[in-house]
């Protein structure tokens, strides 16, 4: 994640939020005439905010606006795109139906909270973005030009969502730096996966680690979850969402805070107790290391072991089903296996 600044952070609006905005200036376009210098909407939780609409266009029986989106002061990779609303008008009786314009994905997995083949417009945007245009008979088709290229940063890929960006919100805010987003994404990937019917998924605190957990177990794309620091999140979703087989693969820093119990492996969350971690090992020279490497570089294989069995000690209090069988990899920085821990070796 990147660095949080200091001060007060300013929120920002949510593509879902954004895509509503510029929903309500088409509709009011088509309506009136002419296009809106401002238009307001009311978010789900009734907070009313204004946006000011951008590039309209009005002509043959349909509208088009976009908003700029602003996600304030979080490190969004969608901040500044562009979400274009186009409105046409369609049968009477025909309700509301949505399009995938250039840059907005489309659904080919199960498992997500719209099925395949439908654009990823998340359900409350969608219920937003009906309230928008009044309930009418529309289709909506949301564009985000240079989507696709920006979706390459997102977990979309992964999930099944192929050609572009989702259109996402359950607040219509963007918190800055908050984890509510991450761990979201670790739900649904964790969806997928039961919906696929894969019997083995794992979730890596970093890349370095999930390289060698995949090429190990030989694990495709869709079983790996974007865990990061979130041990707990994967481990108390999957506990109520069972997957046949879990792994968690980490390097020995972040596995010696998850056997210490810490359910974020954050630097800034949690830290690693080196005088616990001497008596673990049984070597009282790790009592006065400042990291885990050097502590590693002392006491070499045995703490790798002692590290991922503690590991898989605490994370199967945190799962807590005996039906899931969970394993523990501890890696080093060049993604080399030191040991595993649990079942399944």
């Amino acid at each position: 994640m990147a660095r949080k600044p200091e001060g007060e952070l300013r929120t920002g609006f949510t593509t879902g939020a954004c895509a509503t905005a510029a929903a309500r200036a088409a509709f009011l376009a088509l309506r009136d005439g002419f296009f809106p210098q401002t238009v307001q909407i009311e978010l789900p939780r009734g907070r009313i905010v204004e946006f000011t609409p951008e590039y309209p266009s009005l002509g043959n029986g349909e509208a088009r606006a976009g908003v700029v989106k602003d996600a304030g002061d979080d490190p969004d990779v969608t901040h500044g795109a562009l979400i274009l609303v186009t409105l046409r008008r369609t049968a009477p009786g025909s309700g509301t139906v949505f399009r995938a314009g250039e840059g907005v994905g489309t659904v080919t997995r199960p498992g997500l909270p719209v099925p395949p083949g439908e654009p990823a417009i998340n359900p409350v945007p969608r219920s937003m973005l009906r309230d928008a245009v009044e309930h009418g008979d529309f289709e909506i088709e949301i564009a985000i030009p240079g989507g696709e290229e920006l979706a390459r940063q997102t977990w979309n890929p992964r999930l099944g969502i192929v050609g572009g960006l989702s259109i996402l919100g359950t607040t219509g805010i963007v918190r800055p730096f908050s984890c509510s987003a991450w761990i979201a994404s670790i739900h649904r990937g964790v969806d997928v996966v039961r919906a696929s019917g894969e019997p083995h998924a794992a979730g890596c605190t970093g890349a370095t680690s999930e390289r060698a957990v995949q090429e190990h177990f030989g694990l495709p794309d869709h079983a790996m979850l974007d865990m990061g620091d979130f041990a707990g999140g994967l481990l108390r979703y999957v506990a109520r969402h069972p997957i046949p087989r879990l792994t968690i693969g980490g390097g020995l820093g972040k596995l010696a805070k998850l056997g210490q119990g810490a359910r974020d492996l954050h630097s800034s969350r949690s830290r690693v107790d080196f005088a616990r971690l001497a008596e673990l090992a049984g070597d009282r020279r790790i009592e006065t290391c400042g990291t885990v490497l050097h502590a590693f570089e002392l006491a070499g294989p045995p703490l790798a072991r002692a590290i991922a069995r503690a590991a898989y000690d605490q994370a199967s209090l945190m799962l807590d089903n005996d039906g899931i069988e969970l394993q523990i990899v501890a890696t080093d920085r060049a993604g080399t296996i030191l040991a595993i821990a649990g079942a399944g070796r």
